[in-house]
């Protein structure tokens, strides 16, 4: 990344909250704030769709359908709109799930901070197809997912899901 105002490269503070991007030049300061991304997790009897990534970073890695908001979007909007382009399918009724903070890393750039919204949904009709940035997209036992998991925010998002699907929340 470069600064705007003297065209050098901006550097990324090591330590603080929140990091800073800094020119050392020109002294030019951006604070490292996060991105917001948005998806759904959907569940079909005692199964829930998950991907494998298709595309760096994470490929070949479990994950659920989801990713960045665009600028203007809605969260719900871009969870539908992930969905869609990541497996084909449309849902009904979206239930906000929860929001998990974690971190996304672009080489070249490095790792910044992602709010990550989730829905939960019920599967209702149609065939998962992977693609967009989904290698691969099937229904998997929620008891039985095997393989990495894409980013660390999983595992609380497994722990909300099983609630669910147990009767324990809602």
């Amino acid at each position: 990344m470069t600064c705007p105002r003297c065209g050098r490269p901006l550097r990324r503070s090591a330590r603080g909250t929140p990091r800073k991007i800094r020119c050392a030049r020109c002294d030019y300061l951006m604070y490292d704030y996060p991105r917001s991304a948005a998806g759904v997790i959907v569940q079909r009897g005692s199964e829930v769709l998950l991907l494998r990534r298709a595309h760096p970073p994470r490929v070949g890695c479990v994950d659920f359908p989801g990713g960045f908001i665009d600028a203007g979007e809605s969260i719900e909007g871009a969870a539908r709109r992930e969905l869609l382009e990541e497996t084909g399918l449309r849902v009904g009724r979206l239930r906000p799930l929860g929001f998990y903070w974690d971190h996304y890393y672009l080489r070249g750039f490095g790792s910044f901070p992602t709010m990550n919204f989730y829905y939960w949904a019920r599967y209702r009709s149609g065939t998962a197809k992977a693609a967009d940035d989904a290698a691969i997209a099937e229904w998997v036992p929620l008891g039985r997912v095997r393989g990495r998991l894409a980013w660390a925010h999983m595992k609380a998002v497994f722990r909300d899901v099983r609630r669910i699907a147990t009767g324990r929340s809602w």
